[in-house]
């Protein structure tokens, strides 16, 4: 006979931590980490860039407010920071704690010394103020690599389709049958779309992708 109590799994949990660290006025260096206690039927099949694309979503889409945020905050001033922003959610409790512990013992701002004078520099275009590739891919070994994977695979799609071009056009009749004619055509036909699809994605994923909390 069994005895004593049934062990209960602990409730899933999968957390987003952002270490946040400003390195000059309007720029910060951002570290994340998504720790979870429990696994799906998909994992394998996810490399570390997949995750990377997805969490960058969540990133791009805060970029643009954060930023007009900051410009608030620079115009009512540090020590007015509460008639900048509406925090009265629970979820907020931190960003009050944090305030005040700044307030209290930063005078309500980063001392930059002499190094900057603690402006923001003129807003960005969103191109830039959203850009990924020289704020993560040019530092992430795992999507610098398959960047440059996909860039070779853009350029054997368009050296094949201009190669299949070139034997139609210098081949003599009768050489190639009509039917090998028209499958070089539509290999080729094929190739430049792929190459044009895979370029659009490479800009996409990891250049920029605009984002517009109006239609989200």
């Amino acid at each position: 006979m069994f005895q004593g109590k049934l062990v209960q799994k602990p409730a899933r949990k999968h957390l987003l931590i952002f270490f946040c660290t400003p390195v000059s006025p309007g720029k910060s260096r951002l570290i994340v980490v998504g720790p979870r206690n429990y696994s799906t039927w998909i994992d394998p099949f996810l490399s570390r860039w997949m995750n990377h694309v997805m969490i960058n979503l969540i990133v791009d889409s805060d970029m643009c407010l954060l930023r007009v945020q900051e410009e608030k905050l620079m115009e009512v001033g540090p020590s007015n920071w509460q008639k900048a922003c509406f925090v009265t959610a629970k979820a907020d409790t931190n960003v009050v704690a944090f305030r005040k512990w700044l307030k209290k013992y930063a005078n309500g701002q980063i001392n930059w010394g002499t190094k900057f004078n603690g402006f923001l520099l003129p807003t960005l275009p969103r191109e830039q103020l959203m850009d990924r590739y020289w704020t993560h891919v040019v530092h992430c070994s795992s999507c610098n690599g398959v960047y440059k994977c996909l860039n070779i695979f853009k350029i054997s799609l368009q050296v094949f389709s201009i190669a299949s071009l070139a034997i139609m056009a210098t081949t003599k009749s009768g050489v190639i049958s009509i039917a090998g004619r028209n499958i070089l055509a539509a290999a080729s036909v094929l190739c430049f779309v792929g190459s044009k699809g895979v370029s659009h994605f490479i800009y996409k994923i990891f250049h920029f992708h605009d984002y517009n909390h109006a239609f989200k």
